[in-house]
């Protein structure tokens, strides 16, 4: 565990790509073959369920470190994470007197204990406490609670892999992806694709990302070497049809095949050997639903006859990755596009739709065509060059997005909380309000947008301005106002406003702007009416 929570405070501590490269791979080539594995589970999200809950170990803190509730509601709140102050409240060990697990031990013991009664998780997490260092419990404090998050992303990771195994990046992506275990394999078994003398027939192929259109289109060249598609709203998944077994998996790498009935059917006319990427939707009538129909279909484990009927789900193809067991990826998109268009074509179903292109003969048709994109419940296009192999993550060049301009509203800031991470002394977290009458309706939380010397300024704003706290929430005066951008809008009857936003964000903070001058409720249902999908 020395190692490892060493090894996290070298990742956090750095934002220079290189740094955290040769910090990974030093770890891999020096660290325990068990403790290899479980660092790649650990950091492509493959952990344990949270083995205690925060109440628990907050009222265990304060017992082992003599502290009053108050004290520790003051500390946890200005350190804005309860596994950092947590590991500062504790009484410190002594270096000489630190006794630490290996990592594989320590993941094996936290899942021994998830049936484990609370007297028995209590006597292991004080018994840890006693034993690990500050760095160490703090890394333990993250596992233990199911808030490990550390700043690596699955390209990094990919690429440390691949410069520590000797391997191909694109392969190593390939056998990194898929449903394995980490208490039934090794790293090197995993990049050798025994997995045990296991094969895995469901693992999906790592997705090909794109990048936001930077410079225009007319920095592609010309048209003709391009494919333009649809940008669907959804969530992106592969369904694998192998060894007879049907899998669908989503861009997370969760594998959601039972939730989805309807797409899993499709095992019925789809040949062995075969996988296609896609855009899973909610859709009805010929027309794709919002993307909270879609939700209630992901977060129940069980669906039921009423959900398949309010929120029918379809697969909308736009890519052929394997075709009767051979890898197409290396392929020009054209000649995967014409294999799946035959394939779609003679495979007829109403659970799976083949994305369509847009016909288009120069760049300057397209922002006419962009135009009625939320009436088709689109969020832009894709724009892909034609002679593309399929890669692994997010590649410039060759796969682009062009998504509409969002949504706007003014709003009036109505609340605020601390950040987390290096912002936990900053009130960084922000609820937004539209007007409604005298009284002000929020509709909107949203923490991105504004600048470092914003977000000071904000901040100063709300210590001197605070009404009343409510927990880590301080209700502030109704009088900065800011400009919300959000990419779609729906009912809600969950929300006091009626309206849910999708992803929203703080576009421009509007100095010039007076409170009673934000938008109202009014306004902001009209925009429902206006651009709300069913």
């Amino acid at each position: 565990m020395k190692k490892f929570s060493l090894l996290i405070e070298a990742l956090q501590g750095s934002t220079k790509t290189n740094d955290k490269k040769e910090a990974l791979v030093s770890y891999l080539r020096d660290a325990p073959e068990a403790d290899r594995i479980w660092l790649v589970a650990l950091f492509t999200g493959r952990r344990p369920k949270r083995l205690i809950n925060a109440t628990l170990l907050k009222r265990w803190c304060m017992d082992e470190a003599g502290i009053a509730p108050w004290l520790f509601d003051e500390s946890y709140h200005t350190v804005g994470d309860l596994s950092e102050a947590i590991a500062l409240l504790l009484p410190p060990v002594a270096e000489t007197a630190a006794q630490e697990l290996d990592l594989a031990d320590l993941m094996g013991k936290i899942q021994t204990l998830q049936t484990a009664t609370e007297g028995e998780k209590q006597d292991f997490i004080l018994a840890e406490w006693r034993s690990l260092s500050r760095s160490a419990c703090l890394v333990f404090n993250k596992l233990i609670s199911g808030g490990f998050r550390v700043g690596v992303s699955e390209a990094l990771l990919i690429q440390t892999v691949a410069l520590f195994s000797g391997k191909e990046q694109q392969a190593v992506a390939h056998l990194l992806s898929g449903g394995w275990n980490p208490n039934e394999t090794t790293l090197s078994e995993l990049l050798s694709g025994t997995e045990s003398a296991t094969i895995d027939h469901s693992k999906p192929y790592p997705f090909y990302l794109s990048y936001p259109i930077e410079n225009g289109t007319e920095s592609l060249g010309e048209p003709h070497h391009w494919q333009v598609e649809w940008k669907w709203d959804g969530i992106r998944g592969q369904i694998i049809k192998r060894n007879g077994e049907m899998y669908l998996w989503s861009r997370g790498e969760d594998l959601i095949t039972d939730r989805f009935p309807e797409i899993k059917a499709l095992s019925d006319i789809l040949p062995d050997g075969t996988v296609i990427d896609g855009e899973i939707l909610a859709y009805r009538d010929g027309h794709p639903l919002s993307f909270q129909y879609l939700q209630t279909r992901t977060t129940r484990k069980t669906v039921s006859k009423k959900d398949l009927e309010a929120a029918p789900a379809i697969l909308m193809a736009y890519d052929l990755l394997e075709e009767a067991g051979e890898d197409l990826r290396s392929l020009p998109l054209e000649a995967r596009r014409r294999r799946l268009e035959t394939l779609c074509d003679f495979r007829k179903n109403d659970a799976l739709l083949l994305s369509p292109t847009v016909d288009f003969r120069k760049w300057e048709d397209l922002p006419t065509l962009l135009e009625g994109a939320r009436e088709r419940g689109v969020e832009g296009f894709m724009i892909k060059r034609k002679e593309s192999i399929y890669q692994a993550g997010r590649r410039r060049g060759d796969w682009w997005k062009w998504k509409i301009d969002p949504l706007t509203i003014d709003a009036v800031m109505i609340y605020a909380q601390k950040g987390h991470g290096r912002r936990s002394n900053l009130f960084t977290d922000y609820t937004f309000a539209v007007r409604d009458g005298e009284k002000y309706i929020p509709f909107a939380k949203a923490y991105s947008g504004l600048t470092d010397k914003e977000i000071a300024q904000v901040d100063k704003w709300v210590k001197a301005n605070s009404l009343e706290q409510f927990g880590p929430v301080k209700t502030v005066k109704p009088e900065l106002v800011f400009e919300i951008g959000f990419e779609g809008i729906s009912a809600s009857p969950r929300h006091k406003s009626g309206v849910a936003v999708r992803f929203p964000r703080i576009l421009k903070w509007r100095t010039d702007k007076k409170p009673e001058e934000v938008n109202t409720l009014e306004e902001l249902k009209e925009m429902l009416e206006l651009y709300g999908k069913r």
